[in-house]
């Protein structure tokens, strides 16, 4: 093949396009029309209203949200409800059953002639928008709902056609719990503050005002062919001391012309978030559950400072399970795995502030608790250095610990690790690396200092691998010695990076090579792994026993054939594919070790048949978003894994399976393109964003491959496994020496 102009045929629709030869703007264009096509077939289906909200655990009815402002709704046709909660309304109090997230409140829309209606609530997801419709005789009532993404604002829009009908509104703001409430109206505008500020740590506050256009009156009558459009503006005292002015002069200035621009705004917004990537399997049902759980995310994580609490921003009581706080042994990681390979990093971000805010305290129970250095994390935290589950008296006296409640685990502070370390690897963002390295330092130093060295080997005493489990004298838990392994790894590669604390790169890597192996239990041939060398050796209702695999990132595709077959055997053991503790870990960990393709994805469909939710929930389970990514994360690990710095194209999927996918987030901050068709992988078109080495497995086996970089013909390489240097925002494009140039997006 002689060196030249390498022009990729991208087919989108029925348009034939030189990628190679493509603007940024048009690749970008581009990737928004595919995602587009494939997004745009989805819907979230309600038949029948809601039966579980409100709720204390994870809501059943339609999601809406931008990040930080959530709406959910509930009620029959004639009297819908929509549940108004936000990410930083919080009660934030340092004590045992004091502190969570609050619902704020709601708005009722009540139409009496709607009773006994028909019942039809879908939400297409892209443009994230949510239409009701209720038909009774031969009227039909629309309500096309939103939270706008690019501002704290819901439009419910009304419409009917048939008969002219009366609705009646209202505003409100819940009350009791110890909150202060406020109400008032000035004309067409209503409003109303809740505000916990007596008996807390930090005061909060937050208001809502609310509009309709072209009336004021609360009860209004709905004629055919006429729209009504609700308007409300919700702020809370983190977005402004001056919230409830805010939000009235808000209402006040909206127009049609402006609810035209946040609504541009809110589609442009959407479209950008799908654009991110893609993927197309060939399966509609995983595909729905795959975007669903993206745009569940979408919908609830983007505040910097209050990331999602475990259910999601939809809180529809005072009295949330677990304090819907963020609990550290698992709960609060979970949700974000999927965002990383998903490219969706904006999601993922705020993740790591409840972590960094309350460091200090997590060196004060280290130092007094434990006489260590570092972080001691205790199981449940809340924002801006809340404590959510201090002095708690309910608990046996050995869970706790100078006030803290750790259930006799050590492990929390380094599987708060384990998403800093997505993060990184899937980035390599020097900043990040500035902001959350001293924190992965004091991690270090807390294991520095809490391992044993005994006869040539680190050991674990007294850390409960389950919550209370072994009278808190577990010795070598199989998921610490997992983390611990993830946060030396890590400090190595950031502080290299930051080029500090090199002096401590031997200790480091002494314990990586010297820390003790994974317990093990059973006959030969049938030997698997065992929860603890001494102490609790196996649980039979959670997915403890393969989290050193995934998330802990401690054995993949190359490490050491006895430790896969190890793997294996242990999900076969605990055959915990529904779950209602660790899901999220026992697909992904099945994939990393490469289980039996086509028994992932069966047992994957029968997993969302049985227990999933329409509104991208699992049913049954009460944990709420933490389950969002379990059908993402284990599709992009299918189709595009990068564990252990290897960059592998379909490495556990069915060879007879059609399947592609765009820009998934690879380790070393690579975007990856990639297609299977027919057997065979057709190319692979790498971007990368950090001019990091790429190392591959040849997608043609030992094949000779030709690489093209921007274009252009560079060399051939060559071998079951080859590496590629790459510059900085470099595109690489790779096809078999013999192949097609013809390349899908």
């Amino acid at each position: 093949m002689t060196k030249a102009i390498f022009h990729i045929m991208v087919f989108v629709g029925t348009m034939c396009i030189t990628w190679a030869g493509m603007t940024g703007e048009e690749k970008r264009k581009s990737m928004y029309a595919e995602s587009k096509r494939i997004v745009s077939q989805y819907k979230a289906v309600f038949k029948a209203p809601p039966s579980k909200t409100p709720s204390n655990t994870a809501v059943d009815g339609p999601l809406l949200g931008n990040g930080d402002l959530g709406v959910t709704i509930s009620g029959p046709p004639e009297a819908q409800r929509f549940w108004i909660s936000k990410n930083d309304f919080w009660k934030l109090k340092c004590q045992y059953g004091a502190s969570g997230p609050r619902i704020f409140g709601g708005i009722d829309i009540k139409i009496p002639y709607l009773k006994r209606a028909g019942y039809l609530i879908e939400q297409e997801l892209y443009p994230a928008l949510t239409i009701a419709r209720f038909t009774k005789g031969d009227t039909t009532v629309t309500m096309l709902s939103l939270v706008s993404a690019t501002d704290d604002v819901v439009i419910i829009e009304l419409s009917s056609t048939g008969r002219a009908i009366d609705v009646g509104l209202s505003l409100w703001a819940a009350e009791g719990n110890g909150a202060r409430v406020q109400s008032g109206r000035q004309g067409s505008k209503h409003w109303v503050v809740r505000e916990f500020s007596e008996g807390v740590d930090i005061p909060v506050g937050a208001a809502c005002a609310m509009t309709q256009l072209g009336t004021s009156e609360p009860a209004f009558k709905l004629r055919s062919r006429q729209k009504a459009t609700i308007v409300a503006a919700v702020q809370s005292s983190f977005d402004s001391q001056t919230f409830l002015p805010d939000v009235q002069k808000k209402v006040a200035n909206l127009n049609a012309r402006e609810l035209e621009e946040l609504r541009k705004k809110h589609a442009a917004w959407w479209q950008d978030f799908w654009g991110r990537s893609f993927v197309e399997i060939g399966d509609p049902l995983i595909e729905q559950r795959y975007y669903l759980s993206n745009y569940v995310m979408a919908s609830c994580s983007r505040n910097p400072h209050f990331p999602p609490p475990i259910f999601g921003t939809w809180i529809t009581t005072d009295s949330p399970g677990w304090f819907g706080d963020y609990h550290l042994n698992y709960n609060h990681m979970a949700p974000f795995y999927a965002l990383y390979t998903s490219n969706h990093i904006e999601q993922a971000d705020p993740y790591h502030s409840p972590v960094l805010a309350f460091m200090e305290r997590a060196k004060w129970y280290a130092r007094n608790a434990l006489n260590c250095r570092g972080v001691y994390y205790p199981v449940g935290i809340g924002p801006k250095g809340i404590e959510t589950t201090r002095n708690c008296g309910r608990h046996a006296a050995w869970h706790k610990e100078k006030g803290g409640l750790f259930f006799g685990q050590k492990s929390n502070a380094a599987y708060c690790v384990v998403n800093v370390g997505m993060r990184w690897y899937h980035t390599y963002d020097k900043d990040y690396a500035r902001k959350l390295y001293p924190f992965v330092r004091e991690v270090a130093n807390f294991w520095e200092d809490y391992l044993k060295l005994e006869n040539g080997r680190y050991v674990i005493y007294n850390d409960s691998i389950h919550e209370g489990s072994g009278g808190g004298k577990d010795f070598n838990p199989l998921l610490s010695l997992g983390l611990v392994r993830n946060v030396f790894a890590l400090a190595i590669d950031m502080s290299t990076a930051l080029e500090i604390d090199d002096d401590r790169h031997a200790k480091w890597r002494d314990i990586l090579e010297h820390i003790s192996d994974f317990p093990t239990q059973g006959e030969p041939g049938k030997k698997m792994f065992r929860y603890t060398e001494r102490g609790t050796p196996w649980w039979n209702n959670n997915t403890l026993g393969i989290q050193h695999i995934y998330p802990a990132g401690a054995i993949g595709l190359d490490s050491k054939p006895e430790l896969l077959e190890l793997s294996r055997n242990t999900i076969r053991s605990m055959n915990r594919w529904i779950d209602g503790n660790g899901m999220n870990s026992f697909f992904p960990a099945a994939v990393r070790v490469g289980y039996d393709a086509d028994v992932i994805l069966s047992e994957l469909r029968t997993m969302i048949r049985k227990v999933g939710s329409p509104n991208g929930f699992t049913l049954r389970n009460p944990h709420g978003i933490e389950n969002c990514s379990i059908v993402p994360n284990t599709v992009n690990e299918m189709l595009c894994m990068s564990h252990q710095d290897v960059l592998r194209l379909f490495p556990v999927w069915p060879k007879d399976k059609d399947a592609r996918f765009g820009n998934l987030r690879a380790v070393g901050a690579f975007l990856v393109s990639s297609e299977l068709k027919q057997g065979q992988v057709q190319y692979v078109r790498i971007r990368s964003e950090e001019g990091r080495s790429c190392t591959i497995q040849n997608p043609w086996r030992n094949g000779n491959v030709v690489v093209f970089r921007n274009g252009i013909e560079a060399e051939s390489v060559e071998g079951a496994r080859f590496m590629l240097q790459t510059r900085n925002n470099e595109e690489i494009y790779i096809v078999p020496e013999n192949g097609t140039q013809k390349v899908r997006m």
